[in-house]
């Protein structure tokens, strides 16, 4: 079935085009919610969820960008929205003029699981702002009004995140070795 035929089929609520729906973007769009949500369990809560929510609204999709592309956008919201609801991004601690070198030649290295289950070990907050920052493109200020914190909080979970990540990768390293 192609995309088309998949959309106008979810407009009809034809039940095959749904499971192709489904068939389609739910092994993707499983590994974008297992960045932002450590449980598998949950992770498959929030795609279910978000995947409902995009056919239950599937006749508000007008073809401004691509279909995949709206369906990622409410599954990284659905994600967010879990995360409002299970933590407080406005208990974290803001920091200012903190540089970081960047040394990014070790994680090109790194298979995509070992990053993911990297990134499973950073506090929510850290993981959730490099998550939009870094993979989805948002910019602070966008990151902030999403979250409900501040721009520099926004600012200094990345740097917090790149530091962990960084130690993280480091110890991993270091147990390789030795």
């Amino acid at each position: 079935m192609t995309e088309q035929q998949i959309l106008e089929g979810c407009q009809r609520q034809d039940r095959k085009a749904q499971q192709a729906l489904y068939d389609r973007y739910a092994p993707k769009f499983f590994g974008l919610c297992k960045r932002y949500i450590k449980s598998k369990e949950d992770a498959e809560d929030v795609l279910i969820e978000g995947l409902y929510k995009a056919m239950k609204n599937i006749h508000s999709f007008r073809g401004a960008g691509s279909f995949e592309g709206w369906i990622r956008r409410i599954i990284v919201n659905e994600a967010l929205m879990f995360l409002r609801k299970k933590h407080n991004f406005n208990l974290t601690v803001e920091i200012s003029n903190i540089e970081m070198k960047s040394n990014v030649s070790v994680v090109d290295e790194l298979a995509a699981q070992d990053i993911l289950n990297l990134m499973n070990r950073l506090p929510t907050g850290y993981r959730t702002v490099f998550n939009l920052y870094v993979i989805e493109g948002y910019k602070h200020r966008e990151i902030a009004e999403i979250l409900g914190i501040s721009i520099n909080t926004s600012k200094s979970q990345l740097i917090l995140a790149k530091k962990r990540l960084k130690q993280l990768i480091s110890d991993q390293q270091m147990r390789e070795v030795g």
